[in-house]
């Protein structure tokens, strides 16, 4: 899978570090995945859920953290659209952004 931008995840763990090894191991675990459908992703990663609008959920670091991303199965990319706090999270329309 391509992922489009490591760069987002850097700038939100140079704020929160205590998120880096995570999110790290997220990026390496989806980097090197190929997924075919969303029970790939969802067996891949155990703590994460899909929310609709190929949007999925991933908790980091114990559910302190909210990682939300957009999935094309087809062209193998995923794109970052938020990472923040649990409160930021709540905040936030996960479908839309």
């Amino acid at each position: 899978m391509r992922i489009i931008s490591k760069r987002t995840l850097r700038e939100f763990w140079l704020l929160y570090p205590d998120s880096e090894n995570q999110l790290l191991g997220w990026f390496k675990v989806m980097g090197k995945g190929q997924f075919l459908n969303s029970s790939d992703i969802l067996e891949s990663f155990a703590y994460s859920r899909s929310i609709g609008s190929n949007r999925y959920v991933f908790k980091i670091k114990g559910n302190q953290y909210r990682l939300v991303v957009k999935i094309n199965l087809d062209l193998q990319t995923v794109w970052v659209r938020f990472v923040g706090t649990h409160l930021q999270y709540d905040s936030i329309d996960a479908l839309n952004i």
